[in-house]
C-alpha cells in the first residue's frame, strides 16, 4: 500500500508550508464571524496560522485575514484570538 499523502496548508503569518495538524484554523463562518477553530471542523472559509501569537501578529499587520475572508476585522477580535491562542499554549 502507498503512504497517504499529509496535507500541506500556508501559514499566513510566516508563509511555510506546514502540515495540517501543525496548524491552526481560522474561520469565518457563513454569519460573518472570525474566530479561531481548534477542532478544524467548524464550517465556514478557512485559513490557517501557526500556534505562535508571533505568525498571528504577522498575519494581522499584513492584513492577511481580510484578503483571505475579504471582509473587515475589527482590532476586538484580534484580541480575542491571541488571547486564545496564547491559553492553548499554555
Amino acid at each position: 500500500m502507498k503512504p497517504k499523502k499529509t496535507p500541506m496548508r500556508m501559514c499566513l503569518g510566516c508563509g511555510e508550508m506546514k502540515p495540517k495538524k501543525e496548524l491552526i484554523r481560522c474561520v469565518r463562518s457563513p454569519e460573518g464571524e472570525v474566530s479561531l477553530d481548534f477542532t478544524g471542523k467548524k464550517s465556514g472559509r478557512g485559513a490557517y496560522i501557526c500556534r505562535s501569537a508571533e505568525c498571528l501578529e504577522k498575519a494581522r499587520k499584513a492584513r492577511r485575514f481580510e484578503k483571505s475572508f475579504s471582509c473587515k476585522i475589527e482590532d476586538s477580535v484580534y484580541e480575542v484570538m491571541t488571547d486564545e491562542l496564547r491559553a492553548a499554549q499554555d
